[in-house]
């Protein structure tokens, strides 16, 4: 099971860096650009997620992570110079597959650490989230988090379902299935009908 779990987490990681290198080509950035916003986008999350759990950061003990970014970073500029397009719905499903994976790869990791499972859906939601806040703060964007469409909360879905299909005795595989499948798909439908929780109305 834990050789499925890091290969689940290297793919969310290669996820996520893809979509910094998408963001890196649509502002123009550099090599060295790319490369520092396809990690941060790629391991913000999980690397916050270790220093508030008082845990050795994945990466330094894994290097294959960096690896990952690289190579999925590498690959994306080739397809980029081929096609001179930038593809943002492109960038919003793998920013969506990104946070389905680590939301519930960072959720998993709190709990092996004895946390409840309230603050284990907040580390899983800050893990699928953290990084790509980072990436737009520094493209100087409106962070994805904070915009209207349903984004955060469907780290919170997806990781009730998880927490809610192992307290139902539901194998960890499949409870981990669920759950990634609930938030990616939440995600996505909000980003094709534009689903939002509405706070302020009427304001203008």
């Amino acid at each position: 099971m834990s050789h499925w779990l890091h290969w689940i987490d290297l793919l969310g990681v290669a996820v996520f860096a893809i979509s910094g290198t998408l963001m890196a080509y649509r502002k123009h950035m550099d090599g060295f650009g790319v490369i520092v916003l396809a990690s941060v986008t790629a391991i913000g999350g999980g690397t916050l997620r270790d220093m508030i759990l008082d845990l050795p950061v994945f990466w330094v003990q894994q290097p294959d992570f960096l690896y990952a970014i690289l190579v999925a970073a590498i690959i994306t500029i080739l397809w980029l110079r081929i096609t001179h397009k930038f593809p943002y719905q492109t960038l919003l499903i793998a920013d969506a597959i990104g946070i389905a994976f680590f939301n519930i790869m960072g959720l998993q990791k709190a709990l092996d650490q004895g946390t409840g499972p309230f603050i284990a859906i907040v580390m899983g939601t800050m893990t699928g989230v953290f990084g790509g806040l980072i990436r737009d703060v520094i493209c100087r964007e409106i962070p994805l988090v904070l915009k209207g469409e349903l984004y955060a909360t469907t780290c919170i879905v997806g990781g009730l379902l998880y927490v809610s299909a192992m307290s139902l005795g539901v194998p960890d595989l499949p409870a981990m299935i669920l759950g990634m499948a609930g938030t990616l798909l939440l995600r996505l439908g909000a980003i094709r009908w534009h689903w939002q929780l509405p706070v302020f109305q009427g304001s203008h």
